[in-house]
């Protein structure tokens, strides 16, 4: 396993000054007496929150990453129960909306559909993905970019989906990526040992609270 703190590579360093914060999938219907609750999710949510209390107070970018389903244009592991009517983060649902104990506002499902970005503050926004990485489909990767942002921070909901796919997507990107490896369910030592092997890093939410820094960035809605 590869910890931040004992990486001296400069390629793979986080910069937590040039860094965002990417919470994925931390949804009402994804925790404990949601309709499809993720073992760890409820769990891992004070983590979850110090961090993004965290970059609020720095100012830092935040994207709240969601899963909205509706109509056919769904993963095909759920097509079959989505089509059933079962309601997981159906738009408009009690279960869709971010964990509470985040302080988002309710989701505005119109916008997010459409691809665009929903605004919480300057630096804290919601964005729908509509399959496992946050980079497939959405304006992500062209967002951190005109942030400036070199470095992406990995927390919330179920790592071997939609969190490892994103961490792939982006390293691919050549993003330097950390794994908040307390804040984040369903992972293990053998998925950071994993992760490590792309170059990408993990560290605890103290330690990166302790580290993280107004940002060397300017976030524009």
């Amino acid at each position: 396993m590869t910890h931040w703190r004992q990486n001296s590579d400069p390629f793979l360093a986080p910069d937590l000054g040039r860094s965002a914060l990417l919470v994925v999938d931390t949804q009402v219907d994804f925790v404990d007496g949601g309709t499809a609750p993720i073992p760890g999710t409820s769990a891992v949510l004070p983590a979850i929150a110090r961090l993004v209390d965290a970059y609020r107070e720095a100012s830092a970018p935040i994207v709240h990453v969601v899963r909205l389903y509706e109509g056919d244009d769904v993963d095909l592991c759920r097509r079959r129960v989505i089509a059933a009517g079962l309601d997981i983060a159906r738009p408009g649902t009690a279960g869709s909306q971010v964990a509470p104990e985040l302080g988002v506002p309710p989701l505005d499902p119109e916008s997010l559909l459409g691809g665009g970005l929903q605004t919480v503050s300057p630096t804290e926004h919601i964005l729908f993905k509509p399959r496992w990485s946050s980079f497939y489909r959405t304006e992500l990767d062209d967002r951190l970019r005109q942030w400036r942002v070199d470095t992406v921070v990995i927390a919330g909901c179920n790592y071997p989906n939609c969190p490892r796919a994103t961490i792939v997507d982006a390293s691919e990107r050549d993003y330097k990526v950390l794994v908040a490896a307390d804040a984040i369910s369903g992972v293990d030592a053998r998925h950071l040992e994993e992760a490590g092997r792309i170059g990408v890093l993990h560290a605890e939410t103290d330690e990166i609270v302790e580290a993280l820094q107004p940002p060397e960035l300017e976030v524009i809605s």
